[in-house]
This record gives structure tokens, sequence and C-alpha cells, in this order.
């Protein structure tokens, strides 16, 4: 026997909000039926103050319904009154609907006057068309409230619609609003406002209560049900979200946000409001730590690379890639693309050709290790200017195969910079990091010994040639979204249920988003002048503990009940802190003060060469303990922590 279903009061309010639009026609046909009622009420008003005695009319009734008709038709095409949504009707809609019917009426007024003083008789009667015009735009505008607020009351019901308020009373919190409102298909529903003022309270906007942002809200917010935030992308911009928004997350309230959009004046396109809450989402980590927009001098990075060939090594990776994107956006002559892994690559070369179809694109699979490779790359393609982003950073597996981090990190860096020099390119700007300040691991310890290579060779050659290779080296700490980075692998445990694994709970690290580093490198290659090592300003340094348990606030769970977060114990190599300088260095400011220069020890090419040719050759040898002795060598202050490698301290 079948079950019969019963037919809810949700059942019947999605039945009503998922009808489709009524066609343009089917408004235009209603319209005009409503002006049809209008009028023979207008006629029947009018003729009423006469007493109904008809006056002489150069028209009988229907061909004064069919000339208003006619006229009302071709202002309403051309007002397009129909052409809107009803249920999104707005201001605008309002003002086309008085405009079109003031507009016939008058038309029609017009041609009475006319005749009145040519055939002193008129095909209509003026009190009528008068006492129309007032009639049908009061119609008109009734039928549209009433399907209005009908939608918009079968939709604040609709028990799947989520309760959000806006953070932010400014033009863009206003424009979500008007958007969520209009839009009846939008999962979500604004009961309020949120807003800094304390003296905000009893205020409304948009028939919608303020309330102020205390310590009260929570309380409320619970009290009525709501577990969603919307915050303005404005608001966004003025706060700061790790420390203004703690008070959501700590509450697991959902917070979410939309992309900035420009348009937030009234008249929204129905087109654009689906596009804007379609893209309503949860904040990411990257929104928490996000800090204010770098202004770069767009003039010089244009004088370095527009028309120029650029080649970028590691052109695939997390830095190398937004490296890529950000010079082709300043119009170079060609891009060189040098990368080992294939498929990143052909990703990358594919959606830089829909992006800058008319930008010469050259991708090669190569490996800096080659020398003879990347010597004929040069030798082919001359480039102007190298950043050199190609490098091992994943510091547990070099402490496990430090052979391996020499060559690909130093002898990857001597070739490029030797073949820099040889086929005069003007700029060679290297990507380096903050573990190759008082290095503590193997990885760290290779990149600081590629950095004083490039730097002892510029030096070397300056002495010679004024116009030599420019090297330049960016310094700088983690990076929020890059491969191996601890954001995208805490993702995946939360998605995998946890736990959330944090090596130490006092451990701190210094992040940046991958389009703030690149654009930094960027302009540190028109600020340096050779030999340089910039630092970059990281901001306030983020403890991993807190950065996980944020992580699965903003996935709607709870730290300890939903996700636990476990600790592992500090990897070979690693450092509970991380620094940008060795403490015998000191700054000199730039032009751009989120860059600073690092005053370093500088070293005499001929014995560092001659020194890091002799760790190559143990590398390529496969001599493990002896290379990493012949670090320390060259890099004293490199003390391992945590590692096998500690007793070659002693």
């Amino acid at each position: 026997m079948k079950q019969i279903k019963d037919v809810t009061t949700s059942d019947i309010f999605s039945h009503w909000i998922n009808i489709a639009y009524l066609p343009r026609w089917g408004v235009l046909l209603l319209d005009l039926f409503i002006v049809f009622v209008a009028f023979i009420i207008s006629i029947i008003i009018g003729n009423n103050l006469w007493g109904y005695s008809f006056p002489s009319l150069l028209f009988p009734i229907w061909l004064q319904l069919l000339v208003l008709l006619i006229t009302q038709c071709g202002f309403f095409w051309a007002f397009h009154t129909y052409s809107g949504i009803l249920r999104y009707s707005t201001f605008v809609d309002t003002i086309k609907v008085i405009l079109a019917v003031t507009s016939s009426g008058t038309i029609l007024l017009i041609i009475n006057l006319v005749c009145k003083q040519i055939l002193a008789s008129t095909p209509f009667l003026t009190t009528s068309l008068i006492m129309y015009i007032f009639i049908a735009i009061c119609f008109l505008f009734i039928w549209r409230v009433i399907i209005k607020t009908t939608f918009e009351y079968i939709s604040f019901h609709n028990t799947n619609v989520k309760k959000v308020l806006i953070y932010g009373t400014q033009s863009a919190g206003l424009s979500i609003a008007k958007m969520l409102q209009s839009n009846i298909e939008s999962a979500y529903r604004p009961v309020g406002f949120i807003d800094d003022n304390m003296d905000c309270s009893h205020h409304n906007l948009l028939g919608l209560d303020i309330y102020p942002y205390n310590q009260d809200l929570i309380a409320l917010m619970k009290q009525k049900g709501i577990k969603c935030v919307i915050v303005s992308p404005m608001k966004m911009k003025e706060i700061n979200p790790l420390k203004d928004l703690a008070i959501f997350l700590n509450n697991d309230i959902q917070i979410l946000t939309t992309p900035y959009f420009t348009d937030f004046s009234d008249n929204v396109v129905e087109d654009n409001i689906s596009k804007v809450i379609g893209r309503i989402e949860s904040i990411k980590v990257e929104d928490l730590l996000e800090r204010p927009v770098i202004d770069i001098d767009t003039e010089n990075v244009n004088a370095i690379l527009s028309n120029r060939i650029i080649m970028v090594t590691g052109a695939a990776g997390s830095i190398g890639s937004e490296i890529v994107r950000q010079v082709a956006i300043h119009q170079p002559r060609a891009i060189i693309l040098l990368e080992m892994a294939e498929s990143p690559l052909h990703d990358l070369t594919v959606d830089l050709r829909r992006k800058h179809p008319e930008l010469q694109l050259v991708p090669i699979i190569a490996d800096v290790r080659n020398q003879n490779m990347i010597e004929t790359i040069f030798e082919e393609y001359h480039p102007h200017v190298v950043f050199h982003a190609a490098a091992y950073k994943h510091v547990p597996l070099m402490e496990d195969f430090p052979t391996q981090a020499i060559i690909a990190n130093v002898l990857g860096t001597k070739n490029v910079a030797d073949c820099a020099i040889k086929y005069h390119v003007d700029r060679f700007v290297m990507v380096s990091t903050d573990k190759a300040v008082n290095p503590t691991n193997v990885m760290g310890a290779s990149k600081r010994i590629a950095e004083i290579y490039v730097q002892s060779l510029f030096l070397k050659e300056s002495k010679t040639n004024s116009n030599c290779t420019k090297f330049i080296t960016t310094r700088f700490g983690n990076v929020l979204g890059s491969n191996g980075s601890v954001v995208p692998f805490f993702k995946k445990q939360i998605a995998e249920g946890g736990p959330v694994t944090v090596t130490h709970p006092d451990i701190i690290r210094y992040f940046m988003t991958i389009p703030e580093a690149s654009c930094l490198v960027l302009e540190a290659a028109t600020l340096g002048n050779g030999g340089e090592i910039f630092c970059f300003d990281m901001g306030q340094p983020v403890r991993i503990a807190d950065l996980a348990e944020n992580m699965i606030r903003l996935a709607g769970l709870t730290p300890g009940k939903d996700i636990k977060i476990t600790y592992t114990g500090l990897r070979p190599g690693e450092k509970l802190f991380e620094e940008l300088l060795n403490q015998k260095e000191t700054t000199i400011p730039t032009k751009n003060k989120k860059i600073l220069v690092a005053k370093v020890r500088e070293y005499e090419f001929d014995s560092v060469s001659e020194q890091i040719q002799q760790l190559i050759a143990m590398a390529e040898d496969g001599k493990v303990f002896p290379t990493v002795q012949a670090m320390k060598n060259i890099v004293p202050e490199f003390k391992s922590k945590n590692s096998v490698y500690e007793k070659l301290d002693k």
C-alpha cells in the first residue's frame, strides 16, 4: 500500500517560491488589463460627475478603450515596464510605470485639447482622463506591491532560509541587504544590521533593526536563532578580521562575505543580483590574515618588464605561477616558463593563453640542475630579467635528503646565476626564505648558501663591469596556500574529520598571501641596484594552534568537539619561531615601507666559490654527513635542531 505523503506548509512555500518567472508578454497583458479596468472606473466616475448624462464625444466608449490601450501599450514598450521581474520590483520600476501612464494620459489630454479647439468636441472626457492617470498608477503600483510582498512573506517563512545579520551599514552592506530582500530564491534572509556605533540601537535601515557591536550581541543572536553574519566587503577592508571577528568565531557563528563589487546603487540588474548572491561564501583563513592592499610603483615595474623577455624558473609553483601572472599584466615581449612538472606547467600555460591571448609564452620543461640545458635556453632566448623561484623547500624532507637540497637549491641557483652573467641578463631576482636566517635545518642553510653565492658573484662582477647583472635577493616567510604550507594541509585534515596536527602548542609563524609576496618580489626587482637582500614586512606572527582553531571554526565546526587538535612534536630542523634577520644584521628602509634592505656580511667570491664547488661535489657523490658539515663551514650560524646533524655542532 502506497504511503500518502503529507503536504506541509513548507512544501507549499517551496512550491510557490520555485514558480517560474512570468514572461514579459504576460506582465504586459496583465498591465493592460489593469489599465482597462482603471479606465472603465474613471469613465464611470467621470460620467457620474455629470449625473449620468453622457456628454457628446467624438469616440464611442469601445473606441476610447481601443485608442487608450494602443497608446498605453506603446508607452509601456517605450519605458520597458514589463521587462523587470515583479517580485524584484524596485523604486526605478515604479518610476517607469508612473512615467508610462503619465505620458500616455498627457498625450491623450493634448489630443483632447486640440480637438476641442478645432472640432468643438473631444474624443475623451477630460475628467475621466485625469482620473485615469491617478487610478492606473495606483492600481499598477498596488499590483506590484502585492506580488512583491507575497513572495517576500513566503520566502521569509521558508524554513530552509537562514536568518543573517549584515555587518556594515555603508553602501555595500545596504546593497547586500537589498539584494537578499529582492531575491526570493536566496538561501539567506537579512533580519538586521550590525554597527560599531553603540548609540545605533532603536534605529533601522530598510525596515531592519540595527544592533550595536557589543557584549550583548551574541546573546541576542542566540535568542533570535541567528547563526550567520555576512560581512560586507567594505567592512572587511576597515576591520582587523582576526581580532574583530573573533567573537563570532568563538561562538560557532558562521561568517560569510561577498566579493568586492562596485555597483552599490539601487538600480542593480537582476543578473548581477544573482551573481553576487551566488558568490556569498564563508570567509577564508586568508581573509582573517589579510593585510592592507600593497601599493607598488607600477611605473617602475613597467619599466623593467614591459616589452622585455622575462624568464621565471619554477614557473608553475605557487610563488612562480603568481609571479608569472603578475608579470603578464605588464605586457612583456615574452615570458619563458621554466618548470620540471609537466601537468602544472600545461595548466598554467592554458590559463595564461586564455587570459592573455596576445602574450608570447614559451613553456619549457627543464631542470635548473642541468647546466647544459640551462645554458642552451639562455643562448636561444637571451632573457632580460630572471625570476628564480625553483627550489626544494620542504624542511623535514630536506633533512632526510641534504644532498638533494644542495643540488637543487645551490647548484640550480649557481647554474642560472652563471648563465645570467654570461648572457648579460639585466636583473636576476632570487626568491629566498626566512629559514635562511640563523638556519636550524638543511633547507634554510641551502638557501642561505645560494644567497651568499649570488651576492658574492655580483660583488665580483661589479668591480670590473658597472653594467653587470644586478643580483637581487628577496626573503619572506610562509605563504598562505602555497604548496606544502599548513593551510591546505589543515583543510584536508578538517575535511577528513580530523584530527588537525600541530607540531607544538607555542609554535608561531609569519604569513603572507601569495599575491602579496609576488607583488613585493616585483617591487624589490625595481628597487635593487645589485647585491641587496630585501626583507618583507610580514606583519604580526600567528600562533599555529590559533590558526588551526580558527580554520575549524570557519568550517562551521567546534575545536575539540567536532575536530580534535593533536600535538606531534617539533619536526627535524623546525624552529618554534622564524626570523627574517640575523642578530648581527641591521636594516635600512626603502621607499616602500613594507620592504627593508638587510645589511649582511659580504663574502669574497673566490673563496666562497671554491667552498661551494667542494660542497656540490660532495652532494653529487651522495656523502650526507660530509655535505652537512661543509654547509656548516660555509654558514657558521647553521645550528641543527631536533636533527641527527646536531652532533656535528659539538
